[in-house]
């Protein structure tokens, strides 16, 4: 059989704890688990709403009344009609209730005003929240109450991924994960935290959604006559690739999977090798004279 769970003991109080005992004791472990201030870890998750509940039973007198009487069918008891006090179990079910009835009480977002009643400004844990639900009371937490930042980072960043480190007012730092291939004006959030990524600009590349486009330049007797020629990659060195007899000025070649990654974890983009023809300088005799015997016009 599963555990019951008591909520004096989740709370750690007794049970001739009095309403101010339940409070502090639901305000130090509120302080400690709750998810705004433990970012992805659902142990925290899950303890937060464990004492969440405990508290929404204990601290309501009529709802202690009925589990200090009824135990874990409290709320089924409450549902029957029963009356703090009450002698007996009203009908209904085997000792007056349904073996799969549990409490009532839900997980939920605590509000502000809630947050502020609770916790007030006790040891400047007021402070916490209000950078978590901001100023106004009886308000939900709203993502344009965090603090507004930009962040800066360069193509090579975007290209591997990268973090950042904001400080906030009063002294708090926070960890900006920036993951690669993010897009310009991605806005990152992190608890108190709105970070909007700018991208510097490249002086080699240019981006194109997740693919990117390099300029190459290629000497005219290898574009007239094929060869290897080697562009730049955000991997790092050079790629080596064949361009094609009597490739044009301005001819795009496709180079599979050497550009941006997806962020959402799709297919990474393409690099395009722009070819910008060179044409030799100083030109030497034999070319110069090719040159003159070639017609002009039609």
């Amino acid at each position: 059989m599963a555990k019951v769970t008591d909520y004096y003991e989740v709370l750690g109080v007794p049970r001739t704890a009095t309403q101010k005992e339940i409070s502090t004791a639901f305000r130090k472990l509120a302080r400690k688990h709750h998810p705004d201030l433990n970012a992805g870890d659902k142990q925290a998750e899950a303890r937060f709403k464990e004492v969440s509940e405990a508290h929404d039973v204990l601290h309501d007198p009529k709802k202690r009344k009925l589990y200090d009487q009824f135990g874990p069918d409290w709320s089924a008891a409450r549902a029957a009609g029963a009356q703090p006090g009450s002698r007996g179990a009203p009908r209904g079910g085997a000792g007056g209730f349904g073996q799969d009835v549990g409490p009532s009480a839900q997980y939920r977002t605590v509000t502000p005003e809630e947050m502020e009643d609770l916790f007030g400004d006790q040891g400047g844990f007021g402070d916490i929240f209000g950078s978590i639900f901001g100023a106004n009371r009886g308000r939900s937490r709203q993502p344009d109450m965090d603090v507004e930042a930009p962040i800066t980072v360069s193509l090579t960043e975007v290209y591997r991924g990268t973090s950042r480190t904001v400080e906030l007012p009063g002294g708090r730092r926070v960890e900006v994960k920036v993951p690669a291939g993010v897009k310009e004006g991605t806005v990152l959030r992190v608890p108190g935290l709105r970070a909007k990524v700018q991208i510097a600009p490249d002086l080699v590349f240019t981006r194109e959604g997740k693919d990117l486009r390099v300029v190459v330049p290629v000497p005219l007797h290898v574009a007239l006559r094929g060869g290897e020629v080697s562009a730049p990659s955000l991997k790092g060195g050079q790629v080596q690739f064949k361009v094609a007899p009597e490739t044009q000025n301005g001819t795009k070649i496709r180079l599979r999977g050497l550009g941006l990654p997806d962020p959402k974890g799709g297919s990474p983009g393409d690099l395009y090798a722009e070819i910008r023809v060179q044409l030799p300088v100083p030109m030497d005799e034999r070319t110069r004279k090719w040159a003159a015997e070639q017609p002009v016009g039609e």
